[in-house]
């Protein structure tokens, strides 16, 4: 844990004038904020809208979190790649204590239902529903809890999923929410991956806060076993590392088994899909708030030699 006094985060403000908060939110995502809010002229957070709740202000701040070491400047670089634009929108930087951070997650972090079975909650308050399959979480700076519409959208689609004896990738696993969810959902196996030792830590004690642990194995990419294949596969990254993780993808999943991709921008959604084409077979698209998830099947693999198990 890092020390408050000494450890502040890096907090890049950007005014969405010209160009739309959804599109400063993926920007920012995409040049390695930890977590995005979004607030009002009038300074009201949201941190990462909860599903069905969309901001309606008139002036839109988006605010990206990054690490106290991160280079700004290289930041405002990638920003200006990814908006193809020459000039930044009116930004501003300030340091932010992790104390600070902490408590204004948690001041908008609630029980929240995802399907019909399914609840997510803070690890201190009590369940809605005891009866439930209740997770209970806490991220700390792993992205993660529910109440971005791409994790709400891989949480409905596993509450409607029949997960009974199969195992699973969660592939950018942030906090661990899916991975968890997975296995109260029945998974036998569930193999969850970050590049983010962040992620990693906070996914092992959330994985252990729900007596999950024996069924997850927490893992950096380049250290997951060379002939794993799943029944199913979840990765909710952003749209650009969904197509260059394809052909990953294409030999983790079993023929016959499913691909459910999120964190996509509605423009970004057919450019996804297609690219992933070759090996998978899309029946499935919904859209929430701006942000898409595609859900496909493994087609059969021609080759019997090219097909890997576990």
């Amino acid at each position: 844990m890092r020390d408050e006094a000494t450890a502040p985060w890096l907090q890049l403000t950007l005014e969405a004038i010209e160009h739309p908060s959804e599109q400063l939110e993926d920007a920012l995502l995409q040049a390695g904020a930890l977590a995005v809010t979004l607030a009002d002229a009038g300074d009201q957070p949201v941190l990462e809208p909860a599903p069905g709740q969309t901001p309606l202000w008139a002036h839109t701040r988006v605010t990206g979190l990054f690490d106290a070491q991160t280079d700004i400047e290289v930041v405002k670089k990638q920003l200006r790649r990814f908006l193809h634009a020459s000039a930044l929108p009116e930004c501003r930087l300030i340091e932010l204590e992790e104390r600070d951070w902490v408590r204004a997650w948690m001041d908008y972090f609630h029980p929240m239902r995802f399907g019909q079975r399914l609840w997510v909650c803070p690890k201190d308050q009590a369940p809605p529903e005891p009866r439930a399959i209740n997770i209970r979480l806490d991220p700390g700076l792993a992205f993660g809890t529910g109440t971005h519409p791409t994790t709400a959208l891989c949480l409905e689609w596993l509450d409607g999923a029949e997960l009974a004896g199969k195992t699973v990738l969660d592939y950018g696993c942030g906090s661990g929410i899916l991975a968890i969810a997975a296995v109260k959902l029945g998974a036998k196996r569930v193999w969850a991956v970050d590049i983010d030792p962040q992620a990693l830590l906070a996914s092992d004690d959330n994985a252990a806060e729900n007596q999950v642990e024996e069924q997850i194995e927490l893992v950096h990419p380049i250290t997951l076993p060379a002939t794993l294949s799943v029944d199913v596969l979840l990765a909710n990254i952003l749209a650009g590392v969904l197509v260059q993780l394809g052909s990953e993808f294409g030999r983790r999943v079993k023929s016959g088994g499913r691909l459910i991709l999120s964190g996509i921008l509605e423009d970004h959604a057919d450019a996804v899909q297609t690219a992933l084409a070759r090996e998978f077979r899309f029946d499935t698209r919904r859209s929430r708030e701006g942000w898409v998830l595609l859900a496909g099947t493994r087609k059969p693999t021609a080759d019997p030699e090219m097909s890997w198990t576990i």
